[in-house]
């Protein structure tokens, strides 16, 4: 984002302020095409809305590790602003092909690089954060909880001990993300749950996951991170269904008297179509339309969106070369 602005915007992981064509960087996946296409791509935009392809097109990360594939990617900013943390799926469906032995004999573990400046970053490494009888570890997303001083790292697990009935949402906390807790069930429903993202706005947390029931995306809101959460029961994009990975970034901070911009992108997997982008100028309603001029370079799978200051989006595009798009 660009222009630093009288109102700061709220992100989850840091206390930068970012102004609102600085740019923005989408780490993500491509799908399961080949080895190569379950590991980390990076796209630039300015806007957060024409989306292009660094390095070519190819994969800026690559992990060798535990699965051999890499997905479902989430970027953090660590609170103290010093560090970069990527967080991914220990999964190849790939090379593995078998979806239910993914749920139920898969990795404990995810995999996580490290970084100063988001050009350089630390080899992989595998960390075994579920259960002992947690037969998969999905989509792990991470938050600063400002009221304990740690981060909230988030996933989604299937378990032995209920044979396998559905997924929950667990989590653990760190400190660094080398040393985790014990693992506990976060978010527990009637029904399959996955693919959680949260967002912070004012004093409020917005919780938006994958009912795997219905194939669709719920909207929760709550004051604290631990809850109690209820639903947003106007939430526009609840009838919407074969769509998954949630992810919400603000395109525009409220400035002069409107409200700001929020953008929640949603991978239409059921029709191989990628993600499909709605905006909003109302979070707390959830009122979420259609957004138009928004562009990709190739199909972006489950991955994550984080502002960026002028400065390391000059960084990126000197170090990965000029974006461009790839097929």
């Amino acid at each position: 984002m660009k222009k630093l602005l009288p109102l700061v915007l709220t992100f989850l992981t840091s206390a930068a302020t970012f102004a609102a064509d600085d740019g923005y960087l989408f780490v993500t996946f491509k799908g399961e095409q080949s080895p190569l296409t379950e590991q980390i791509y990076f796209a630039l935009s300015k806007d957060g809305r024409q989306w292009n392809a660094l390095n070519g097109g190819e994969p800026v990360l690559v992990s060798k590790l535990g699965e051999k594939g890499v997905r479902d990617p989430y970027l953090l900013r660590c609170h103290d602003g010093k560090k970069f943390i990527i967080l991914a799926t220990d999964l190849s469906i790939h090379l593995n092909h078998n979806w239910d032995r993914a749920q139920t004999a898969g990795s404990k573990s995810i995999v996580i690089w490290e970084s100063a400046d988001l050009v350089h970053w630390s080899k992989p490494r595998l960390v075994r954060v579920a259960a002992p009888d947690a037969g998969c570890t999905w989509a792990p997303e991470a938050v600063y909880d400002e009221s304990t001083g740690d981060y909230l790292v988030f996933w989604a697990s299937k378990n032995r001990s209920d044979k396998f009935a559905k997924q929950r949402i667990w989590a653990a906390r760190t400190k660094d993300f080398h040393a985790f807790g014990t693992p506990f069930i976060y978010i527990e429903k009637p029904n399959h749950v996955i693919d959680t993202d949260i967002v912070r706005e004012g004093n409020k947390y917005y919780r938006f996951s994958k009912d795997e029931q219905f194939k669709a995306i719920t909207m929760e809101v709550s004051d604290k991170l631990m809850g109690p959460w209820q639903d947003v029961k106007q939430f526009s994009l609840a009838q919407l269904k074969g769509y998954e990975g949630p992810e919400c970034y603000q395109l525009k901070p409220a400035a002069d008297g409107k409200p700001a911009t929020w953008c929640l992108v949603l991978d239409q997997y059921s029709k191989g179509a990628g993600y499909q982008p709605y905006v909003t100028e109302d979070l707390a309603g959830g009122q979420f339309t259609p957004a138009p001029n928004f562009s990709f370079p190739f199909l972006f799978r489950h991955g994550s969106i984080m502002p960026l200051s002028a400065a390391e989006f000059g960084h990126l595009e000197t170090a990965l070369g000029k974006p461009g798009s790839s097929k």
